[in-house]
């Protein structure tokens, strides 16, 4: 979606080219779309004004407004929304087995929890340590306050060093903070008393993937953790109802969006469909690939 100011100063250049203005108006425009857009943002700006231009030739449009801005943005032609790339269960496995503790453990602890509960950024920033109860084998995380308006409650397990890995970070807490935020500033193998801030915590899975020397290390945004966990459930065969309830979408378009893109679920389809392989059959390739 296009910012205000974008759309402000596109509704001038629209009305500008109206032809019904005087020219010191027509000059005031151009100096408000100079001012208003940075070089990158002029630049798409005049893309998305020729394809406007386009669009309202084919359609005949004889006077601009809002409504037929609206119209074009509502078409999205020529638009596809970038998504953020996903981490699989091989590359969180390795990171976690390989990575050095002393250097990454925030990081770490991060990459579990954020997976674990398909938690949001700022979920993980506004984390505190009343958020989490250590029951001994597991660690039950609430999230109290979402974007859906809806409080997640999820665990953790016992698999690998994952418990350990967490109770360690929390062990280094100092004693001095005076805040309850879980995440903290940590570097060689010491944590500070000042907590994690949006951004780095955005950056978690670009940490991840330059570690692991994935390619587009920059796609893998803050959106990651919630992708990757949506993937591994549909990947695990789980139900729709089953993914928005733990990731806390109300939408089940946005659920079905992962079932359909899952790699096992085509598979699977794929077999059923141009071979006729039994589901055993298709269970058993799937787990031996």
């Amino acid at each position: 979606m296009y910012r205000r100011d974008v759309y402000d100063s596109f509704n001038i250049h629209c009305t500008m080219n109206n032809n019904c203005e005087s020219e010191e108006i027509v000059e005031g425009a151009n100096i408000a779309i100079s001012n208003l857009l940075s070089t990158k943002s002029r630049s798409l700006y005049d893309i998305a004004y020729n394809r406007f231009k386009k669009w309202c030739a084919e359609k005949n449009v004889q006077v601009y407004s809002e409504n037929v801005f609206v119209g074009i943005l509502q078409t999205g032609d020529g638009y596809q929304a970038k998504k953020s790339k996903i981490l699989t269960k091989s590359e969180i496995d390795r990171f976690l087995s390989s990575a050095d503790d002393k250097e990454f453990l925030m990081i770490m602890v991060g990459l579990i929890l954020g997976i674990a509960g398909a938690c949001r950024t700022d979920e993980l920033v506004n984390l505190t340590v009343d958020d989490i109860k250590d029951v001994g084998s597991s660690l039950i995380v609430k999230i109290p306050n979402t974007k859906t308006k809806i409080p997640r409650i999820f665990v953790v397990t016992d698999v690998g060093n994952m418990l350990k890995l967490f109770r360690k970070y929390l062990s280094l807490r100092p004693p001095h903070v005076k805040h309850k935020r879980l995440f903290l500033y940590y570097k060689a193998g010491k944590c500070s008393s000042q907590p994690v801030g949006k951004n780095t915590m955005g950056k978690i899975p670009s940490v991840v993937a330059s570690y692991l020397k994935l390619p587009a290390v920059a796609c893998y945004t803050g959106h990651c953790l919630r992708r990757s966990l949506a993937t591994l459930l549909a990947d695990a065969g789980v139900d729709i109802t089953t993914i928005k309830r733990h990731t806390g979408w109300k939408s089940t378009t946005v659920a079905e969006g992962y079932v359909e893109n899952s790699i096992e679920n085509r598979t699977k389809i794929a077999n059923q469909v141009l071979v006729g392989t039994t589901t055993s059959a298709i269970t058993k390739t799937v787990n031996v690939s």
